[in-house]
């Protein structure tokens, strides 16, 4: 299973941005990261990108996609791979080789908890632990990148006017 993007296209992106690897990365660390964040953008953005995937169901990643466009109403080529999610898949990448757990965190929903009272020490559990990516990291960067492919969250599947 290969992720999107190639190692020389994540350099140039840690490159762009400023970045720097921790010591001692290799070429191999680079392309299990990059298979990491090619998971963690597929599983999160996944449901919301536009159109379905080319190959259908048994295809292994969630791009190239057929009958997709951007939000401005662009078509976008059913054989390739949007630049934005090649690159949204190197940020995450990155974000793994500098913390590679980031994207397996292991929790229980229901204990997603605030401190609310200070002398008592008292926590409150907080929003709603058991709804659908309620408790995945999410990188500001990424979303950012994403933004012009990305349906809106959380719309109804049929929308009545």
């Amino acid at each position: 299973m290969a992720g999107y993007g190639d190692n020389a296209a994540l350099d140039a992106l840690v490159a762009a941005m400023g970045y720097s690897y921790p010591e001692g990365v290799t070429e191999d660390q680079k392309t299990a990261a990059r298979q990491r964040g090619s998971v963690y953008i597929d599983g999160l953005y996944g449901p919301r990108f536009p159109g379905v995937p080319t190959g259908g169901a048994v295809q292994e990643r969630e791009w190239p996609r057929s009958g997709a466009h951007d939000v401005y109403g662009n078509s976008l080529p059913s054989e390739t791979v949007p630049q934005r999610v090649i690159d949204a898949s190197l940020e995450a990448a990155f974000l793994s080789l500098t913390n590679p757990k980031i994207f397996s965190a292991t929790y229980t929903p229901g204990t997603q908890k605030v401190l609310t009272e200070v002398k008592g020490i008292k926590w409150e559990v907080v929003g709603h632990p058991s709804a659908d990516g309620s408790m995945v990291p999410v990188s500001t960067v990424i979303e950012g990148i994403l933004a012009p492919l990305l349906a809106p969250k959380n719309i109804p599947a049929i929308l009545v006017v």
